[in-house]
């Protein structure tokens, strides 16, 4: 009962799209919650060295993604008139408030003290605490190296605050792993599916936002798509994708 009053249009009317529009971004929050937690298993997994769990935990990332991106089908039958309707009603509002997100680029190896510093205390406190931890690339890393494919001490032992950069002593590792070791190649793929899985949303994130609101400046003070756009084709395992052109 409680999450169903929690939709509360204000537009006078109400506008109809706007219920749409509130619930869409409260499932993408929900969703949000899920993947954190799953990653958290994820990268516990991984460090253990279960491969299978690790596998049934990423493909099922892999798969809540999906729906983040179906869900935006369900946005783009809203047309640019409709969203206008009730748009001023956003005020400042902006998915740079979702802290959530935030904590999953954190997970995912983001490491920019800027993409938290507008939060409300509690919640740049908990996006600081992940981008000073291991992302699930670095758990993935002790993961490889556990399997016997040598990862230099300097990379796991490196300080976690910092991006991680591409190396070709990882990537000798990663493609021996991927010859001579088909489960641990296995658990690399799910990694690459996940990360095409969020470019993906972002991509398809990006074609939304100019389709509703052409170059507009977006509510919270964004450029709007062209802030979007500069963050599309980025990879966050590098290296997953170097190798693959030494198969």
């Amino acid at each position: 009962d409680e999450l169903l009053k929690l939709q509360q249009p204000l537009s006078t009317g109400p506008e109809h799209d706007e219920l749409l529009f509130i619930v869409i971004h409260q499932t993408y929050e929900l969703w949000f919650k899920e993947l954190i937690h799953e990653f958290s298993a994820a990268q516990r997994s991984l460090e253990a060295g279960d491969t299978h769990y690790s596998l049934a935990i990423l493909g099922r990332i892999r798969t809540i993604m999906k729906i983040c991106v179906a869900q935006i089908d369900i946005l783009e039958t809203m047309t640019p008139l409709q969203f206008n309707s009730f748009r001023d009603r956003l005020g400042a509002s902006s998915g740079f408030q979702s802290a959530q997100f935030r904590e999953i680029e954190a997970i995912l190896g983001r490491r920019d003290s800027r993409a938290a510093s507008h939060l409300l205390d509690a919640d740049r406190e908990r996006v600081t605490q992940l981008m000073n931890g291991p992302s699930l690339w670095d758990s993935t890393l002790q993961y490889v190296n556990h399997r016997g494919f040598t990862i230099p001490d300097f990379i796991l032992s490196r300080d976690f605050s910092q991006p991680y950069e591409s190396h070709a002593q990882v990537q000798d590792s990663l493609l021996q792993l991927h010859r001579t070791d088909p489960e641990a190649s296995l658990v690399c793929e799910r990694l690459v599916d996940i990360d095409e899985g969020l470019q993906e949303w972002r991509y398809r994130h990006v074609k939304m936002v100019e389709r509703t609101i052409g170059m507009k400046h977006g509510t919270g003070g964004s450029s709007g798509a062209a802030y979007l756009a500069s963050t599309l084709f980025k990879p966050v395992f590098p290296d997953l994708w170097a190798v693959r052109s030494r198969f």
